[in-house]
């Protein structure tokens, strides 16, 4: 009788304390630097020296942007010491990536870093989606497939506490990126994604709580729009601080508590009509970090259940059979699960 896969595998524990330790320099590190750690150059065209640095902030996009005179020995210093600080942290993300914990691409870096440097993730803005649940398996120590993705998605459950406003077009066109304001569906809505040109091009959605599916919900401190996802107010309760790996850079971030991420998504893959694929990857990734969480965290799921909303323990019994199946290699969640939802 053939063994059945296990849903993940644990990284070992020299690499999980690597990874922990860079996200505690990533929150200790401040604003980061966009783009490559980039060098320091120096000109002379006015009389004047000034010192600036230069890097790219995209493959072929080189920019410099002015650190100081020439006399100015502390601006200098400082930028010396952000720079080796942002070589020190390509260097290991490159280093985790080969050790396979999930990392995104440059142009989700771009987008994380501007709303980092912005203080959007402090003010309470959340990565939810695809990156989210790859978020997890590294925040986890765990290893496991993860389908890539071209979208990024933002959440906020409540107004987010930032000191002035921050539009959100302005902010994602701040990292030089040729980002366009994606038409609403019917075409008088409002948008409530960016996104850059070309079929493959990263897209941004904006989303929050709402009882319907798609209705635009005005974000004012974004000058924006969201898109309403049922029981986003479920989902959002509480995020936690944790960290993203995408690019060259360990980024400070905001997610979801991991069990209602689990809940949630078995929810949407129960409403996913049409979308068998989208369908059974919510699922998959749903029943993944259930048993992460209860295998390597001794998290008890019951609780996270019994706080969701009646539609998506409605939901659970209804996908009880597929999470059977996916679970079949994990008796120990198998039963958790199980005795939840019955």
């Amino acid at each position: 009788m053939a063994t059945l896969a296990p849903l993940y595998r644990r990284h070992e524990l020299a690499f999980r304390t690597q990874y922990a330790e860079l996200k505690e320099q990533a929150r200790a590190a401040g604003p980061l630097l966009p783009g490559t750690p980039g060098t320091l150059y120096e000109r002379h065209g006015t009389g004047y020296g000034y010192w600036y640095r230069v890097y790219y902030a995209m493959p072929g996009r080189q920019v410099e942007e002015l650190v100081g005179t020439g006399h100015d020995a502390a601006a200098l210093d400082a930028m010396r010491a952000r720079i080796e600080g942002a070589q020190l942290m390509a260097r290991q993300v490159a280093d985790l990536r080969k050790l396979e914990f999930q990392v995104a691409d440059k142009g989700v870096a771009r987008v994380l870093v501007e709303l980092h440097n912005r203080g959007a993730f402090a003010a309470g803005l959340t990565v939810v989606g695809t990156l989210c649940y790859m978020a997890w398996l590294n925040e986890l120590g765990a290893k496991a497939v993860a389908m890539r993705t071209q979208d990024l998605d933002l959440a906020r459950r409540q107004r987010l506490k930032l000191a002035a406003p921050l539009p959100f077009l302005e902010t994602v066109q701040a990292t030089r990126l040729p980002f366009v304001a994606v038409p609403g569906l019917p075409s008088a809505s409002p948008s409530t994604s960016v996104k850059l040109p070309g079929p493959d091009g990263l897209r941004v959605d904006v989303l929050a709580p709402g009882r319907t599916l798609g209705a635009a919900v005005r974000v004012p401190e974004l000058d924006w729009h969201a898109q309403a996802i049922p029981h986003y107010d479920y989902l959002l309760d509480d995020p936690v601080p944790a960290a993203l790996l995408a690019g060259s850079h360990c980024v400070p971030v905001l997610l979801p508590a991991a069990e209602r991420v689990v809940w949630h998504k078995v929810y949407a893959s129960a409403t996913r009509h049409g979308e068998p694929e989208k369908a059974a990857k919510d699922l998959l990734q749903a029943a993944t970090l259930a048993a992460i969480l209860v295998e390597q965290q001794d998290a008890l799921l019951a609780e996270s259940f019994r706080e969701a909303p009646v539609a998506l323990r409605n939901a659970a019994q209804r996908r009880l059979p597929a999470l059977r199946r996916l679970l079949a290699a994990h008796p120990q969640t198998l039963e958790q699960v199980d005795a939840a939802i019955r």
